[in-house]
Order: C-alpha cells, then structure tokens, then sequence
C-alpha cells in the first residue's frame, strides 16, 4: 500500500517536470534558430552588397569607355535616391512661365549634378578637377551653343554657368574655383565658359597660373553683327538706353567711332589676341566660327574635338535646324522627351540698324579684321 501510494504521488511530478523541461527546451532550441536565420540572411545580403560597392569601385579605375558601358549598373541606386529632387526641380522650373525649355533641362541637369556631387549618402565618381579647358570669348558669338554642343560628348564634363572667376571671383582662390567643377574621371575633360575672359587684361596672365597647357576656344563672329548682337540684349534688359547710333559714334558726321564704348571693343579681335598670346601659343588656342557654327554645327564641333584630343562622336546626327529660332538645336536626347534648344534668349530678332551706320561700322573693323585674319591664318569672310 505505502509503495503503490508513493508511485502514485511520485510519477506525475515527474511527468511534469519532464514537460516543462521539453517546453523550455523548445523554446530555446526556436529562438536559437531564429537567430542563427537572421545572423544568416545578414551575411548573405551585406557581402553581396560589398561586392557590388566593390566592382563599382573598381569600373571607377578603368577607362571612360568601359565605365560608360558599366554606368547603368552602377548608378542605379544613385539616381533612385535623387529622383525625388530631379522631379522637384523640374516641377519648380515649370511653375516659371518664361523659362524655356532648354532652360529647364539645363538647370534641372545642374540641380541634379550639385544634388549628386553633396549628397553624402551617394557614391562619387572621379574628382573634381580645374579646368583642362575654356572658353573663354567672346559675347554674343555662339559661347552658350558650343559649351551645350560639346558636354553632350562622354568624355567631356562641363559647368553649366558662368563662374566668371578669372575676372571677379579670382580673389577666392583655386580651392574655391575648383569646388565649382563637376566630377571628373582622369580621362575625361573637366571645362567651363566665361565669354568676358577674352577682353579681360588680366584673364589670360591667372589663366597661366592655373596652367600653362590650358586649352582655349574663342568663338567669333562678324564683329558689325556682334555689337548689334549686343546692343539688342542690352535694349531688352534696359529699354531707356541712348539709340545705337548715339552710342556707337562720338562724331556721327565725321564717321568717328567711339572705341570706349565696350560693345564696339569687344570686336576688336586682333588686340586681345596680342594679349592672349603673350602668355599662350597659338596652337593653344581655337577659333569658332559663329557663322559656321549655325550653317554647319557638327563640321564646327568636329574641328573642336580635333583640337580638345577627343574622338569624334558628335556627327551631323545630332542636329536639326530650327527654322522658327534660326539656328541648329540638338535632337531629343534618350533621357528627355524634347530637343534641346537654346533659351529665349538666344536668336532674338534684331534692332532695325540704318545701312549707312552698317557700312561705316565695316569700315571701321576691317583693318581689325584683316590683322585678324593674318594672325589665324584664316579668313572668316566677314567683309
């Protein structure tokens, strides 16, 4: 009796000991599992993710070609995190009425480049560098067509405003200069435009500071053209300035021009050259024809390749000619849904100029213009 009362009160206490042990050891054995699952997948994830940190650090390395090739690829997660910003930027732009279009994809491509060269969080290809190349002159001969023109091409990367450095801004240093510029790769060209460096004195001296093996574009065009060129920008800011004949002649009866008013000394090519080429060799220096530039844009562009060392990718493919502007704009590009056209700005109709005042401003910069022409070694038939 006592054994079978002993047996009885003994095997279920055991029984639910052994059930709380097998609970316990359940539970452990679950949250063991679970925990080696997410010490797993991280593993798993993290060193996926360094790989392809890793074979994008290393296309940065290798030629612009192969890079090219690999951009998409690498650059994905980039765009992802500032799509946000490009679509804010163009929802801002749009509000603006008296934006163009090409004002728009402009600025929004600058919005997009500051966004991407600030951004901590994305990855950073190439350097930022000072410029390889300039242009550098001159006003109202095609600057703005050229540096839109040439940044299309893969190896090139270019500022999209003028930083006017060399001749306002040079007090701020070349640190300052060079925080301006986008990145670059070691084979790509890293250029800016400024049109005034031209007739600036100083330009060309701070220029040969930076280096001496920059290379220089100057755009020209017929300088009777430019000055009115110039004169209509300015009537269209300021609409109270004296008429062009007031402003062109000291004495209108005896033909004299005034040569302190800085519209007419602009085309004065021939004595800022002299000042360029105190410091730079001629061959450092290439000459745009503005006329060229609207008649034939990609045999202009072709030459400006030649001359920067690049391969020609920009061909007559690229181009249409606007009839309503004027000029050549470039065709709708893979990543927009229209063409790329100058601003408002650009192609504007001109002043109305009396034909006696035309042909003695001729006369006035012929002399100018054949010196000019020596100088080159071509003749840009503007006579």
């Amino acid at each position: 009796m006592a054994y079978r009362f002993l047996s009885s009160r003994i095997v279920p206490s055991s029984n639910r000991l052994n059930r709380r042990f097998i609970f316990i050891f359940t539970i452990s054995l679950s949250f063991t599992y679970l925990c080696y699952s997410i010490l797993f997948c991280s593993g798993t994830i993290m060193p996926t993710q360094r790989l392809e940190e890793h074979r994008c650090i290393h296309l940065k390395n290798m030629g612009s070609k192969k890079l090219l090739q690999k951009s998409h690829y690498c650059t994905i997660s980039a765009k992802a995190r500032i799509i946000s910003d490009e679509t804010r930027a163009v929802g801002l732009l749009n509000l603006t009425g008296n934006q163009s279009k090409h004002s728009a994809f402009q600025k929004t491509q600058d919005v997009v480049d500051h966004k991407q060269s600030n951004n901590s969080n994305s990855p950073k290809y190439g350097n930022k560098k000072l410029p390889n190349a300039l242009i550098v002159g001159v006003k109202k001969g095609g600057t703005r067509a050229v540096l839109e023109f040439i940044r299309i091409h893969p190896d090139v990367r270019a500022l999209g405003t003028e930083p006017h450095f060399f001749d306002r801004n040079y007090d701020k240093g070349f640190d300052w200069y060079r925080g301006l510029m986008p990145r670059t790769l070691d084979s790509q060209i890293t250029m800016e435009k400024t049109p005034s460096y031209f007739v600036t004195r100083e330009a060309p001296r701070r220029i040969s500071n930076m280096s001496r093996e920059t290379k220089l574009i100057v755009v020209v065009r017929n300088p009777v053209t430019r000055v009115i060129s110039d004169y209509t920008q300015t009537l269209s800011k300021k609409p109270d300035i004296p008429s062009f004949e007031e402003l062109v002649f000291k004495n209108r009866s005896q033909g004299i021009v005034d040569t302190s008013w800085n519209a007419i000394r602009i085309g004065m090519y021939i004595l800022h050259l002299e000042n360029w080429l105190q410091y730079f060799r001629l061959s450092q220096i290439h000459f745009v024809s503005g006329e060229q530039l609207i008649t034939d844009p990609a045999g202009e562009l072709g030459r400006v390749q030649d001359f920067l060392g690049l391969k020609r990718i920009i061909t007559d493919k690229h181009f249409y000619f606007n009839r309503t502007k004027g000029f050549p704009c470039l065709k709708k590009p893979e990543s927009s849904s229209q063409p790329r056209c100058l601003g408002k700005s650009k192609g504007r109709t001109h002043v109305q100029i009396d034909q006696e005042v035309i042909e003695q401003l001729r006369e006035f910069y012929r002399p100018f213009n054949v010196k000019f022409y020596e100088m080159v070694g071509h003749d840009f038939r503007w006579d």
